[in-house]
């Protein structure tokens, strides 16, 4: 005979994404009211983590947040100064970066109600995040993305991870921030190669969940590469409205379930990022893996010549790479087990059925998947002569 106890709670979540300009300029008050609100300690002990290469682009950031402390010092404390960290994923990949983060916060005598503030790119909001999530159990995480993939994506998410074991994000914890606060004036600096990135993650969630802002992201291609500030604005708004959307409505924000349509196109873009040495873009590799899954989608016969073509010129238009000659390499097929293992449970994947409209399917079909790659690279190779060039390519049987 035996007997159990049975305990169900809820644990109810709320952080906001704000959109702002020169966050640490004296009289901008949304920081100090995100770390104030609903906080008793005063002044509430903040520690700053900054990635490297943002600092080599704006190295007045320190002496920035250093007078804003100042400014507001009866409500804001900052025990050390801001921690440098380099960024990329060079941050995921090496563990001595978490071990700092934490050393920093133990040499700050942070708490559960102080704050731990990261400002960068994607990769290092997972690092500073899984930093956080894992010291005291859970320091309060303010994230500031500076990328547009930052602030699209990775920083508006429940997620934090590190890489280990030549595993994208192995180790992590899901933890949600307490606020994150997009500034639009970081990205003037980014390289033209990081702001393409970006956009890779917009396509991703249009194709699967909005037609009607894939139509937009046609339309906008020309100011998006002419680096126009208020087309990306809208751009990383929407993408970044759909993603919190998704966490908060889709009933599975902690990833419980293997369905995760928000990584379709992820499968091979992390074995990419990995069989590359990371010297490839996040972004980028999820540009070659929804061009991959795209092609397989259409060759698989669940989507139409037209949509397919569609999401290949996008992709083309915004300077995004369709093709690697990685994709031919044996170890490509490791990146299903790896995806699997990592979600748990049956193979799930997220191909495309329509544009605006997913289709999961549990296996993989090593035949198609080889075409998909072949005609992948002679697309790629037509890319130059035309795109009249495209009608000699095969269909798929219906």
């Amino acid at each position: 005979m035996s007997e159990s106890i049975q305990a169900v709670f809820d644990v109810p979540y709320h952080y906001p994404v704000h959109f702002t300009m020169h966050l640490f300029s004296p009289e901008n008050r949304l920081f100090i009211d995100t770390v104030g609100e609903g906080n008793p300690d005063r002044p509430c002990k903040t520690l700053f983590v900054i990635d490297r290469g943002l600092f080599a682009h704006h190295p007045e950031l320190p002496a920035a947040i250093e007078a804003y402390c100042s400014e507001y010092h009866t409500d804001l404390q900052q025990p050390l100064p801001p921690l440098l960290i380099e960024g990329g994923e060079a941050a995921k990949n090496h563990p001595e970066h978490v071990a700092r983060v934490h050393e920093a916060i133990h040499e700050a005598g942070l708490c559960r109600h102080s704050y731990l503030v990261a400002i960068g790119g994607g990769a290092l909001l997972d690092m500073a995040g899984y930093a956080a999530a894992t010291a005291h159990r859970g320091i309060r995480l303010i994230r500031v993305p500076t990328t547009v993939l930052g602030q699209n994506d990775a920083g508006v998410g429940v997620k934090n991870s590190i890489n280990a074991f030549g595993k994208k994000n192995f180790l992590g914890a899901f933890s949600p921030p307490h606020a994150v606060l997009n500034d639009r004036a970081f990205l003037s600096t980014l390289s033209d190669r990081d702001w393409r990135s970006g956009i890779a993650e917009a396509i991703k969630v249009a194709l699967i969940k909005d037609p009607d802002f894939f139509s937009s992201l046609e339309r906008r291609t020309e100011a998006l590469v002419a680096r126009d500030i208020d087309a990306m604005d809208a751009l990383i708004r929407r993408c970044a409205e759909m993603h919190v959307e998704h966490i908060a409505m889709n009933g599975d924000p902690f990833e419980r379930g293997a369905s995760r349509p928000l990584d379709f196109g992820h499968w091979s873009a992390h074995k990419l990022e990995q069989m590359t040495g990371y010297t490839l873009r996040h972004g980028e590799a999820v540009a070659v893996g929804i061009a991959l899954d795209t092609t397989y989608s259409y060759l698989a016969g669940l989507l139409d010549r037209a949509d397919w073509e569609r999401t290949l010129a996008l992709l083309s238009a915004v300077g995004l790479p369709r093709f690697l000659q990685e994709l031919r390499h044996p170890a490509l097929l490791q990146g299903l087990d790896e995806f699997r293992e990592h979600l748990g449970g049956p193979l799930t994947l997220t191909l495309l059925k329509t544009i605006g409209r997913g289709a999961e399917v549990h296996e993989i079909d090593p035949t198609v998947l080889s075409k998909s790659i072949e005609l992948l690279e002679k697309k790629d190779r037509c890319k130059t002569k035309g795109e009249q060039q495209w009608k000699a390519l095969p269909s798929p049987a219906r």
